[in-house]
Order: C-alpha cells, then sequence, then structure tokens
C-alpha cells in the first residue's frame, strides 16, 4: 500500500501549450529528492481534462520512465465513457504505472449502480491495481460510501481518494471496505485530521508547491503525532487555501513556474493566474518557506 504524500503532478507546458517533457523530467527528480511518497501523472491538476489521448499517455509513459522505479507512478485514467477509460488504463499498465486513479464519470450523471458497472468493467479489462476518485464538486456525481463498499469487493480495486473534505465519511468508508483499503484525502485543508483519524495520505496539490513539508506532515498524521503534524500543517495552511483561489491547476503552475521548476504555460480554457491573486499566492509560498 502507498502512503503519505502523493503528488497530483502539474503538467509543464511552454508558452504555446505544448508539454515541456525537458522540465516535466527535472520536476520529477525534484520530487524524488524531496522525498514525495509517490506521483499521480495526468491527474486533475495534470490537465487531463486538456490533453488529447496521446499526449495523456505519453506523459505517463515519460513520468513512468523519468521515476526509473524510484518513486511509484499512479496514472490518471478516469474518463466519463466506459470504454475510453478501459483503453486509458490498459496503455497506462503497458507504460508500466504502478497504480491507476479512476474519477468517477463526470457530466453524464451515473446512478451508484452505474457507477458499480463503470468500475466492474475496468477492473474486468485490465489488471492493475486501482484507487477509485471522488470528487463531485468536479463532476457533478457523488460516490457514496456504501458504493465504494460495493465496489472495493471488486479484484483490481485497492483504495479511494475522498475529496468532498468530509471528514465523517472516513469512519464509513472504512468500516465498509476494512483495513487493507487504502483511503487516501483528496482535500489538502483537511489532509492532516483525515490521517490522523485513520487514512494512509493525501493525493495533494499543495505537494507540488512544498514536498518536502507536506510528506513530513503526512508521515506524523499517520503514526499519530499529532502535535508535530500541526506544527508543519500550520507553515502549509495558506497553501492549502491560496492554491485554491481560482481553479485548480491554474494557481499551483503559477507557484512552481514562480519557484523556476516550470515555464508558464497552460491549456486554455484554463488561464494564467489573474495577478491580483500574485501576492496573496506569494504570502501563502513565504509561510511555507518555499520562497
Amino acid at each position: 500500500m502507498i502512503q503519505g504524500s502523493i503528488v497530483a503532478l502539474v503538467t509543464p507546458m511552454d508558452d504555446s501549450g505544448a508539454v515541456d517533457f525537458q522540465q516535466l523530467e527535472a520536476l520529477v527528480q525534484f520530487h524524488i529528492a524531496q522525498e514525495t511518497d509517490a506521483l499521480v501523472a495526468v491527474g486533475t491538476t495534470g490537465e487531463s481534462a486538456t490533453l488529447d489521448e496521446q499526449e495523456h499517455c505519453a506523459v505517463i509513459k515519460a513520468v513512468v520512465d523519468f521515476a526509473g522505479g524510484k518513486i511509484p507512478v499512479i496514472a490518471g485514467t478516469g474518463a466519463n465513457s466506459t470504454s475510453e477509460a478501459i483503453n486509458l488504463t490498459r496503455r497506462a499498465k503497458e507504460a508500466g504505472a504502478n497504480a491507476c486513479l479512476i474519477v468517477t464519470p463526470y457530466y453524464n450523471k451515473p446512478t451508484q449502480e452505474g457507477l458499480y458497472l463503470h468500475h466492474k468493467a475496468i477492473s474486468d479489462a485490465v489488471d492493475i491495481p486501482q484507487i477509485l476518485y471522488n470528487v463531485p464538486g468536479r463532476t457533478a456525481c457523488d460516490m457514496l460510501p456504501e458504493t465504494i463498499g460495493r465496489i472495493a469487493t471488486l479484484k483490481n480495486v485497492v483504495g479511494v481518494k475522498e475529496a468532498t473534505g468530509e471528514l465523517s465519511r472516513y469512519q464509513k468508508i472504512r468500516d465498509l471496505t476494512g483495513p487493507d483499503f487504502a483511503i487516501y484525502s483528496g482535500d489538502d485543508a483537511s489532509s492532516r485530521e483525515f490521517c490522523l483519524l485513520g487514512g494512509n495520505g493525501s493525493i495533494t496539490v499543495t505537494g507540488n508547491v512544498a514536498p518536502k513539508l507536506v510528506h513530513d506532515m503526512l508521515m506524523a498524521a499517520i503514526t499519530n503525532d499529532a502535535d508535530n503534524a500541526m506544527e508543519i500543517d500550520n507553515k502549509l495552511v495558506g497553501l492549502h487555501k491560496n492554491l485554491f483561489i481560482q481553479s485548480n491547476p491554474i494557481p499551483v503552475k503559477w507557484a512552481v513556474a514562480e519557484m523556476g521548476l516550470i515555464g508558464k504555460g497552460i491549456r486554455l480554457p484554463l488561464t494564467w493566474l489573474s495577478e491580483e491573486y500574485f501576492d496573496a499566492v506569494r504570502a501563502a509560498m513565504r509561510l511555507a518557506e518555499v520562497i
């Protein structure tokens, strides 16, 4: 089971919006050096919604190759079409990903039965560890704890990223799944409390900007060192808030560029961070001591 800080990696791009693979390699090496516990390639923060299928699979393969087995790579392979999700998951396995992160189908609002059948089809089709991803604020579809418990019985389904920010869901999901099922926070602001309850880590946006601090904070929480976890998290609270001051990944890409790690590229319909928010994000970065 992967535990700790799982960074939802930004996808570096040049001014034209083309993926910058040289910067991507440097970014992967940065996270290895900073003790990030795993990387998610082409999740929401990696602009999965704006990359075409060829680019999507190329970035996954590149992150796997750049990681060189030094850090686990989880590929974002969700889609609102079951057949597309199966294809992306199959290609991620072929690329050598350690696991796949599969978001609930978005926009078409499937029923709970539809969610079960969607994940059953993917599980039956591709033999790779699969992590569910529930983020109703983005998908307009809420995978209920009871449905997570049902899907958790399928082969290959090993965990869930629960991004509602509702801490009460942790125990419900744990009771319905058992101790060997990984439960990750998908909400940076509540990830410390989530892990103190027994969560296995966080699939994090903040970890792009302050990877070592996020790793240290989450590992302290996982090992029930509550005081140390709180002390570290107090340095991260500004990032937890201001990296969402506009839609993710707009602020986090700006912050990583401000650190000199990537260029100023982003894909439409996303736009670069509005200048009125520069000072707020910089202040959060100073609090975390990354600039």
